[in-house]
């Protein structure tokens, strides 16, 4: 799975764990958030993530 890493903090979004807090699910892809999730660390907008490249 793909996972997404926040421009502004760094924060890494991992489908395999979700956002339990912020209503994710663990399994949901990136793709499927809804665009109002914001990340739970800074409050940037999904729109301030990039694909993370390991």
């Amino acid at each position: 799975m793909k996972q997404w890493i926040c421009e502004s903090c760094g924060y890494i979004y991992d489908p395999a764990e979700g956002d339990p807090d912020g209503g994710i699910p663990a399994g949901m892809q990136f793709e499927e958030i809804p665009d109002t999730w914001y990340c739970p660390v800074c409050g940037a907008r999904k729109k301030d993530f990039v694909e993370y490249i390991v």
